[in-house]
């Protein structure tokens, strides 16, 4: 059914719920994971207060974690892993690095770190879901 999967993170407790959904999917089928963590672009710090390169080694450096913990996880299950940190705006990295690697199948977390209760979906994962041209799986946390 799904010869690969992408499952994107940010390090949220929703992603690292989507991470282990995808890593037990890719198990059972025994589908090759591909793991992308995505710098935001649009950012709130574009003020002379904080430096924009502190806040990218920030950013990049929790991304290289989350990713660093889904490759642990995926080592420990047998499941081949490629990962990524893409730079750009969110939905259309996740999209577009899904389309470079050709996966069947992308798995997200229904949340990412935001902390606006009112949606039922974050807006990545919205955007997503009505952009990629394969089956989204989105998960809860």
């Amino acid at each position: 059914m799904y010869d690969s999967i992408l499952v994107a993170t940010d390090g949220s407790e929703t992603a690292s719920v989507a991470v282990e959904h995808a890593i037990d999917l890719a198990d059972r089928l025994e589908a090759t994971l591909y793991g992308v963590a995505v710098l935001e672009t649009r950012t709130e710090y574009d003020n002379a207060i904080v430096d924009p390169k502190e806040v990218e080694r920030h950013l990049r450096g929790r991304a290289e974690a989350s990713l660093a913990t889904l490759e642990e996880r995926a080592e420990a299950a047998g499941v081949p892993v490629e990962t990524a940190v893409r730079v750009g705006v969110p939905h259309e990295e996740i999209v577009t690095y899904a389309d470079d690697c050709g996966v069947d199948a992308i798995v997200v977390g229904s949340r990412g770190r935001s902390d606006f209760k009112g949606a039922l979906l974050g807006s990545t994962v919205d955007a997503v879901v009505r952009l990629a041209t394969r089956p989204v799986l989105v998960v809860s946390g």
